[in-house]
């Protein structure tokens, strides 16, 4: 038999003599815990149709019981109006507008307070019944209610409702904001947390209440509850934008990193929210856990999801000053039991190596030193991201080189294999015995995808440049699988391309095919301030988890930008808008522009991958001259290379045929 849950004990059948005893008991100290789940049983026989009249003046005598659960429970007046809310009917809603006129004014607290959330269910219902009584003054007047649980109540409502209006220029005026604020201490958790989000729609218009707003906000970020401490998080991050003092913002970032610490005690799951938060804070505000990253070293227990994204905190954290704290922790994590995890940790440290300078030497050894466990996965991923570090550090750390090819093992998962062919191809006079490891690659060409198809056909091309004996028979079978039996029209031209290329001097050929690569930048993956303010204003929502503007993935979600004013910082002025709900002029001309903008011709450079343009078609060689006439006997074996030239070469299709005038 199923077990009874503790609140469906209320739901079993009781006699109203039963009851009237559980009412009418007064011994000291039991009676009321007694009383509250007799009035609960009560409500849920009445729910359910049974007959409780004859308990009505027992119920009416238990408004005097001075706990506020139990008068909400025995406040007629209040249960009327939030039954009437629940109906959905129009001749019941226009009847409860009616009556929320006076409620709203009504002596009793749970009557107010009912009444101003009873307004935003009424909203839901029909928007124009609101406007029509004017309950968005009245509910922005309850605001200053002396009882702060009404104003907690009204701001819920007006936070509800703003949200769903269509066109709204509502905002909040500081003294009311400043007196909300204040109080924050007065009110519950989820309470604090209503607050919180309307203070979104106060607009300083100076530094100093700025700061006056922030010193008062910050209580928000000790309470117990996540909620209440991500809306506090929020709402600091927003008024950063309009304080002027960098001592404030210092001080504001110390709070923050303190409460944000704190939430990884919270179960995983918001730990999960927290450090999905805390990803888009870094970013805006890097001296947010500036000197906090050991905290995010404890993943004993942690669920895989919270583990890989905890790793992704720990390299926006990284910095000079605790690059060397953080390699042997993720050294120890590349040789974790889970896979999945231990390749993202050796990525992390690529990662950490291509970002800092500093951490480029002893991060290259690590890598080498996990290439020496031999373990399967470790080689392929180190793969992966020594093709960056090579990019970003040119003749240096070649270390790794010797270190990935003595221990080399053939690739199977796509981005190692095109890694792996890009290093062949690049450093193919570096490598003992490139030309044998790029052949074994070549063998499954035909089945390749077309990025690997297209790594291989260049990998090739440049090997032979580079080793001419050792490449001649290599050369001619890729290029005629890339222009007749490949169906990929990119490959294809490429294919022709190479093959006009070679057909002219070999100098020319190795300025545009071995050209000089530039020195690729450290891969920040950082946003825009402008996207960042906008995804920190929806913290703590599935926008700041997403890491996506809320309208690309939910019905009439609403962006938020930051409104403009006179203590607006100058960087975020640009960009400012006049409510938090109306897109900036400048982003709407920005977007408008660039999609009436007419698409640039494409470049061979861009298509290929090279910085450098290609040399003018008149320059290039005729086509009978062969490259091989240019380079040194020296460098030929007996298997000589006999190459067609472009305008000899036969195409099955006309457009097959690389253009004369010019190869892009």
């Amino acid at each position: 038999m199923a077990e009874v849950r503790h609140e469906d004990r209320y739901f079993q059948h009781a006699s109203v003599e039963e009851l009237r005893i559980e009412l009418s008991d007064d011994r000291k100290g039991k009676s009321l815990p007694r009383k509250r789940a007799a009035l609960k049983t009560i409500i849920a026989n009445a729910t359910m149709g049974r007959d409780m009249r004859a308990l009505f003046p027992e119920v009416i005598d238990c408004m005097d019981i001075p706990a506020l659960d139990v008068k909400r429970m025995v406040s007629t007046r209040a249960l009327a109006l939030r039954s009437m809310s629940y109906v959905p009917e129009l001749t019941v809603m226009q009847a409860m507008a009616n009556l929320l006129g006076n409620a709203v004014k009504d002596q009793d607290t749970s009557v107010r307070r009912t009444a101003v959330l009873c307004i935003a269910k009424l909203h839901k219902f029909d928007p124009s019944l609101v406007e029509t009584y004017d309950f968005l003054r009245v509910l922005k007047a309850r605001l200053s209610d002396d009882s702060m649980t009404v104003a907690s109540g009204a701001s819920l409502a007006l936070y509800e409702i703003l949200e769903h209006k269509e066109k709204t220029h509502f905002t909040l005026d500081f003294e009311t904001a400043e007196k909300l604020a204040s109080k924050l201490t007065q009110l519950t958790d989820w309470e604090q947390t209503s607050v919180l989000e309307l203070l979104l729609f106060c607009v300083p218009q100076t530094s100093l209440e700025a700061e006056t707003l922030s010193r008062l906000v910050s209580v928000g970020l000790k309470q117990s509850l996540a909620s209440s401490i991500l809306a506090a998080t929020k709402v600091l991050l927003y008024l950063m934008n309009y304080i002027s003092n960098e001592k404030a913002c210092d001080i504001a970032c110390r709070k923050i990193s303190n409460a944000l610490v704190s939430l990884l005690t919270f179960p995983a799951e918001i730990q999960y929210v927290a450090l999905r938060n805390i990803l888009l804070v870094t970013q805006r505000r890097p001296q947010v856990l500036y000197n906090d990253v050991h905290y995010f070293f404890r993943m004993q227990n942690d669920p895989p999801y919270l583990k890989l994204t905890k790793l992704e905190v720990i390299c926006r954290l990284v910095q000079d000053g605790n690059v060397m704290q953080v390699l042997p922790q993720l050294k120890a994590h590349a040789l974790d039991s889970d896979i999945n995890f231990a390749r993202k940790a050796i990525n992390t440290m690529g990662r950490i190596a291509l970002r800092l300078e500093t951490a480029a030497s002893p991060y290259t050894t690590a890598l080498c030193e996990l290439v020496e466990t031999g373990k399967d996965y470790v080689v392929p991923e180190v793969m992966i991201i020594a093709k960056d570090i090579l990019r970003k550090y040119p003749n240096q750390h070649q270390e790794l080189l010797h270190c990935l090819f003595t221990f080399y093992r053939a690739p199977e998962e796509p981005m190692a294999k095109i890694a792996t062919i890009w290093i062949l191809g690049q450093y193919a006079e570096r490598i003992e015995g490139s030309e044998e490891l790029l052949e074994d690659l070549l063998y499954q060409f035909l089945e390749e995808p077309a990025e690997i198809q297209l790594a291989m056909l260049t990998a090739t091309v440049k090997l032979f440049l580079k080793k001419p004996s050792k490449g001649d028979a290599l050369v001619p079978k890729v290029l005629n699988w890339a222009t007749q039996d490949v169906q990929n029209p990119d490959c294809r031209e490429r294919g022709h391309m190479y093959w006009r290329l070679l057909s002219t001097k070999a100098e020319i050929a190795k300025k545009v095919i071995l050209a000089e690569l530039p020195v690729i930048d450290s891969p920040q993956d950082k946003m825009e301030n402008l996207i960042l303010d906008q995804l920190l204003l929806q913290s703590s929502s599935l926008a700041s988890i997403y890491q996506r503007n809320p309208e690309s993935f939910i019905r009439n979600a609403k962006d938020r930008y930051l409104a403009n004013s006179q203590a607006l910082l100058p960087e975020a002025k640009q960009n400012a808008s006049k409510h938090l709900y109306e897109r900036p002029n400048t982003l709407s001309s920005l977007i408008t522009t660039s999609l009436s903008r007419p698409l640039a011709p494409v470049s061979v450079s861009m298509r290929m991958g090279l910085e450098q343009t290609l040399p003018d078609v008149d320059s290039l060689a005729t086509p009978n001259e062969s490259i091989l006439s240019d380079l040194s006997p020296s460098a030929m074996d007996d298997t000589s290379l006999t190459l067609t030239s472009a305008a000899e070469m036969t195409y099955p299709t006309a457009s097959d045929r690389p253009f004369v005038g010019t190869l892009i």
